[in-house]
């Protein structure tokens, strides 16, 4: 992937093996050292929480060196072909950790077999995904690079690449990667499916609309049906979109398969404001995978807006404790603020810095972050930075996602004018979206619509009245104050 290899482990040149390049201890402690500062003496609560949150991240930053220094490569040159013994239907199991050391193991006595080198990459893709563990996608590009050199251009490492680079945001990459396997075979899924999820991220619906149609005929399944769906809300669709989940959640037979379908229609109802449906997707996804981080995620947030904001709480430090993401940590901040007890407004700032130490692994792991940092930023730091970041993204790729970030850190930057076009574009596919809403509405405010900002802000109070525990009270402190 372009622009974001310089940290994964160069090949062995040797003995053709791959082995991880571990982080420099000093960097390493030097990103601790930044997360554990923000705990102040003598608060133990938080500096326990915190202390968690940083060992996640020390463990992050140097936990790449288990799987390459053992599946060494033997020294001979003899390709094998892809073993039925280990195959990618193997990581669908429910057991992603388990998939992955039947991979390793069978790989130390078949070190060429690229087909399972392949599965492995992807399977650290996945396994970053689920677990906010970016450090795992060195290891993945290292996977499916020996699968490629084992033999070139093969269909399992190129649909890899696509994942990865569709998952470090690279998404010129992703579809270049799909193009080329759908070129060799128009059937795969997986490269069906990373098509539709870059022409998504590039912007270009219209496009995305057409693939997820193409892949629907050829490769019908839960893959295409999310991404269908998907697709569908972006549109403003929404029943289309929940019809094809429910299909899809009726086809699911794995518990990684249910859970992720569950909590995708979790995050439909809720974004429509159906608290009480969201909810019960998401226990759907939880009796699947009591350990589904989207889903636990998910349920904290419909709690918190159904207004049980102490099991959302609760719910979300459990998140946090485990995998301090920017999107739980400024969840929790808010949480905190919203409920504000005594000593809350520090626990919030503890959250909202540690966004930034996750920032700095991803990007040491060559994910882009510029979208995180921009969304985080603009309501809970550095305001500049916001707009550096939001721009930085813009520049990349048009979608509804960073036409509202742009225009929310130049609304709070104070450049109203400039962020109207950007908020307009963000709502102009039909997305159902609160918050993109919200965030028009005040900005139509700030540049003297009334009636627009007024409507607006209505609209998303009415669409999903608990979209976020702060941007939903200023929604409605602001809607009172202009109906004046």
């Amino acid at each position: 992937m372009s622009g974001s290899t310089t940290d994964s482990a160069p090949e062995n040149e040797h003995d053709g093996s791959s082995e991880t390049v571990e982080p420099s201890a000093q960097a390493a402690e030097e990103k601790v050292a930044a997360v554990r500062r923000v705990s102040e003496a003598g608060r133990r609560w938080r500096a326990a929480q915190l202390a968690g949150c940083a060992a996640l991240l020390a463990v992050a930053l140097t936990g790449g060196s288990i799987a390459f220094g053992a599946l060494r490569d033997g020294g001979t040159t003899t390709v094998a072909s892809s073993s039925s013994v280990v195959s990618p239907g193997l990581m669908a199991s429910g057991d992603l950790d388990a998939g992955i050391r039947a991979v390793q193991a069978h790989l130390r006595s078949q070190p060429k077999d690229f087909g399972s080198w392949a599965t492995l990459g992807l399977a650290y893709v996945e396994q970053a995904r689920t677990k906010g563990d970016p450090s795992r996608y060195p290891q993945a590009q290292q996977a499916l690079k020996k699968s490629l050199e084992l033999k070139a251009d093969n269909e399992q490492g190129l649909a890899g690449l696509a994942a990865l680079a569709a998952a470090r945001h690279d998404f010129k990459d992703a579809l270049a990667y799909a193009d080329r396997v759908l070129k060799q075979n128009p059937y795969n899924e997986r490269a069906l499916s990373s098509r539709i999820d870059a022409l998504v991220e590039l912007g270009r619906y219209v496009e995305a609309s057409k693939a997820a149609d193409l892949a629907d005929e050829r490769r019908p399944g839960i893959p295409v049906f999310t991404r269908y769906a998907y697709v569908h809300e972006l549109r403003g669709d929404v029943r289309t979109a929940r019809s094809v989940l429910e299909r899809a959640l009726s086809t699911a037979t794995t518990p990684g398969d249910i859970a992720y379908v569950a909590t995708a229609l979790g995050q439909l109802a809720w974004n429509q404001g159906d608290y009480d449906t969201a909810l019960t997707d998401y226990a759907r996804a939880l009796a699947a995978d009591d350990a589904y981080l989207p889903a636990l995620e998910g349920r904290a947030r419909a709690q918190a807006a159904s207004g049980d904001r102490a099991s959302a709480i609760k719910g979300m430090e459990a998140v946090v404790a485990r995998y301090p993401l920017p999107g739980p940590l400024v969840g929790l901040g808010e949480l905190y603020e919203d409920r504000g007890a005594d000593g809350d407004e520090a626990k919030a700032k503890d959250q909202y810095a540690l966004v930034d130490a996750w920032t700095a692994l991803a990007r040491a792991n060559g994910v882009n972050a510029d979208l995180d940092t921009a969304l985080a930023a603009a309501d809970h730091g550095d305001k500049a930075s916001a707009l550096r970041a939001a721009r930085a993204e813009w520049a990349r790729r048009h979608t509804v996602h960073t036409a509202d970030a742009l225009a929310w850190a130049l609304h709070v930057n104070g450049r109203d004018k400039e962020a109207l076009p950007y908020a307009r574009q963000a709502t102009a596919t039909g997305y159902r979206n609160a918050s993109f809403l919200y965030h028009r509405g005040i900005i139509e405010l700030a540049t003297g619509d009334r009636k627009e900002g007024r409507s607006h802000l209505g609209s998303a109070l009415k669409l999903n009245p608990g979209f976020s525990p702060l941007g939903a009270r200023q929604a409605r402190k602001a809607l009172k104050e202009a109906s004046k």
